[in-house]
């Protein structure tokens, strides 16, 4: 074991010799070996960690997976696995994120960066006992320390890297579903949030827009000019975003096939030839994305696309998922046949039933195919997290390349730590289920403590039919996600706005208005997560240390003013909720006025028809609103209302830029620095401007303790 000092807060032990997997953009220097910290480990032919925990011990992170903030009484897989059936108690979904935070009478963060599978056992086997194992036996280990628990999220983020930044429109609602057929479908979808006045930035592009499901490929019959056509639609204000699969079919004559088995692009199977796989468009070959000349090849590919106008795209089926292989299918076929005209009894018709069941993602497939890495021959299942980051990295170093100043709209449904520095991901193939709802907002906050930012999940749920009260109890929540799109598979109910009743439409329209509404918050708040190394999203335990507040799961702090308390049972028409302190709850429903009432600590009941959205806001606080439009670009923020709850003082740096570029890196950004300050029965208002805001008026709605509101304005000149 080596042992390296990154800085005060943070310690390396390495053990052997891990694969690179770019995770971290600090290295630190060599030290003295020391016993690593608080920790039991044993080397062998694995490597295993121990750690007794307390009766109080909470444990946070793992980004993407299941169960709850508190990770404690679960047992999870660290293994990029494509499972649509997000159930409790699935080990794995579509990302691997090794971070943990020890919360008790101890206090560290533990990432273990390693791109194989890991086993985390947080209490499930023995109720005290973390035990984690690594399928290896080289891997390094980082110990994280800090007094607060923010204190070492910041420092683990400083450890990882910059979070990834979308274009300012990639926070506007999204529509999407499997699939919008041709341009025909396509047009009708913006022709109908515009003849019913739903605001909207962008439309998906699903798989069936390919030819054949061939990647960088437009089928021309069903999407006939389509340069013309992107550009149709922007005029209208819509960006189109299409999907890019991992899989390159195997064509004669398909360009990216020959180009990729020509210059040896893609992964082998174990005679060097290139292995097949088969999905969307049957048989492929995955490109081999841990070589950088692959990497650059590929992702120069999105210029195919980008030279049609298109700004954003989404990576899917990068874990890599598998439909089948030849092996697998031969296997299921020779079972078939022997079960033809037999007298099955349970176990012989299971097993005949597992024989196609367990086609797909097969470990045994996973354990078939290799990387080629600096001369070096590496199999796949070791390094199996890493594809979709790479997927995804190879993305984002073309866009780059293509166009080096524009901010691309990019995310993806695998990844692991490290690719938040160059996009973004949605939690995949959810459910319309309420319980996908809470997970949704569990989600949240562990995979802004792995860096990932720009978030969100298939509102309304992915699969299965979801109904107008499920969408909107729904769309509350997500109306605060950096990324706001429903999304829903084929052969599922229709789940735009407009298609279900006058009055459910009408409440979903006010819902979309409302994230327009909250922009300049949700983009300042974004941007200064980004700039400060902070959690957009929070759990309550992240600001408040009473025992309540750190087993609270069920509400979110959203940046450093607000507090969303999501309704997520079906015909609920409130709910309980926790306030470790005073706050102000402002109701937010039909029309433009606000219900305010001040609420002091405790449990409190409180009332929210479908209809209305209560978000808090905390003491010494201020909220920025603006004004709603058909899509970002058409907001008007000449004017902002603050709503302040103010005790004594508070403050607030409102930031804006031109969410196109990357000039904010050069400090080229606007700000307004508010200082709020209770003088008597009046306030006190100070403020200063960096840049040349658009902002011309500031008006504020302050309330105090009792409930009293005074109306200020402020003309900025």
């Amino acid at each position: 074991m080596k042992v390296y000092k990154i800085n005060d807060h943070i310690m390396k032990y390495r053990f052997g010799s891990p694969f690179e997997t770019h995770s971290v953009v600090m290295q630190g220097e060599l030290t003295d070996k020391g016993k690593i910290h608080r920790l039991q480990v044993q080397w062998e032919e694995t490597l295993k960690i121990n750690y007794k925990m307390d009766k109080e011990d909470i444990i946070w992170g793992l980004g993407e997976s299941q169960r709850g903030m508190n990770k404690r009484g679960g047992i999870y897989e660290a293994y990029c696995s494509d499972d649509p059936r997000h159930t409790p108690d699935k080990k794995s979904l579509y990302g691997a994120h090794n971070f943990i935070i020890i919360d008790g009478l101890e206090f560290f963060g533990l990432y273990i960066d390693f791109p194989g599978k890991i086993i985390f056992d947080i209490g499930f086997t023995h109720k005290d006992l973390l035990q984690i194992e690594i399928e290896g036996k080289d891997a390094d280990i980082y110990i994280i320390k800090g007094t607060k628990l923010y204190e070492i999220s910041r420092n683990f983020l400083e450890l990882i890297g910059e979070s990834y930044v979308p274009p300012k429109w990639a926070f506007g609602y999204q529509q999407s579903r499997w699939s919008y057929l041709d341009a025909r479908a396509v047009e009708e979808i913006a022709e109908a949030f515009e003849k019913h006045e739903i605001p909207c930035d962008a439309i998906y592009l699903d798989i069936d827009y390919m030819e054949n499901f061939k990647d960088f490929t437009i089928d021309e019959k069903k999407f006939p000019q389509f340069k013309q056509f992107v550009k149709k639609l922007r005029e209208k204000g819509l960006r189109l975003i299409p999907i890019i699969d991992a899989g390159v079919k195997i064509e004669a004559g398909y360009g990216v096939y020959e180009e990729g088995v020509e210059k040896g692009y893609f992964c082998i199977d174990a005679e060097g030839k290139p292995f097949v796989a088969a999905v969307w468009p049957g048989r492929v070959h995955f490109p081999d994305f841990l070589n950088p000349a692959a990497r650059k090849w590929f992702g120069l590919k999105y210029k195919v696309l980008t030279d049609y106008g298109i700004e954003g795209f989404w990576n899917d089926m990068n874990e890599p998922a598998i439909f089948y292989t030849e092996r697998g299918l031969q296997q299921a076929i020779h079972q078939a046949k022997r079960s033809e005209n037999e007298n099955l009894d349970i176990y012989s018709f299971f097993a005949l039933k597992d024989a196609f069941i367990n086609l797909s993602n097969h470990p045994q497939d996973y354990q078939s195919f290799y990387h080629q890495v600096e001369g070096k021959r590496i199999n796949h299942h070791q390094v199996h997290n890493l594809y979709g980051y790479n997927m995804t990295k190879a993305a984002a170093e073309g866009l780059q390349a293509i166009d080096p100043d524009k901010r691309f709209l990019l995310f993806s449904r695998a990844s692991y730590i490290g690719m938040h520095r160059y996009a973004g991901i949605w939690t995949g193939d959810n459910h319309s289920w309420w319980e996908h709802i809470l997970l949704n907002l569990k989600m949240m906050p562990s995979l802004n403590l792995c860096g990932f930012l720009y978030v969100g999940a298939d509102t309304g749920g992915f699969s299965g039919d979801t109904n107008a009260q499920m969408l909107i109890r729904w769309m509350q929540l997500s109306l605060f996600a950096p990324l706001f799109r429903n999304h829903s598979a084929m052969g599922t109910r229709k789940q735009e706005p407009f298609a279900f009743d006058e009055e459910s439409m009408a409440i979903m329209r006010r819902m979309i208005q409302l994230r327009y509404e909250f922009i300049p918050y949700i983009y300042a708040e974004y941007m200064k997560a980004v700039f400060h190394k902070g959690l957009y999203f929070a759990p309550l335990a992240f600001a408040y240390e009473d025992k309540l507040s750190k087993r609270v799961e069920d509400q979110l702090l959203v940046g450093e003013s607000l507090m969303i308390t999501p309704i997520y049972q079906e015909n609920a028409v409130g709910r309980t909720v926790w306030l470790p302190e005073e706050m102000l709850l402002c109701l937010f429903g039909p029309g433009e006025k606000l219900q305010y009432s001040v609420k002091f600590q405790g449990h409190h009941y409180i009332g929210a028809d479908l209809d209305v959205v209560p978000v808090f806001l905390r003491k010494n606080k201020l909220f920025p609103i603006g004004s709603y439009g058909k899509n970002i670009e058409a907001l008007d923020h000449t004017v902002l209302r603050f709503i302040g709850f103010v005790e004594d003082q508070a403050s607030y740096h409102y930031y804006d830029d031109d969410g196109i570029t990357y000039r904010y890196k050069e400090g080229i950004y606007d700000e307004i620095a508010i200082f709020v300050e209770k003088k008597s029965d009046d306030y006190a208002i100070h403020v200063k401007k960096k840049g040349s805001p658009k902002v011309k008026k500031l008006l504020f709605d302050l309330i105090d303790r009792r409930g009293r509101i005074l109306e200020k304005t402020i003309l900025l000149v």
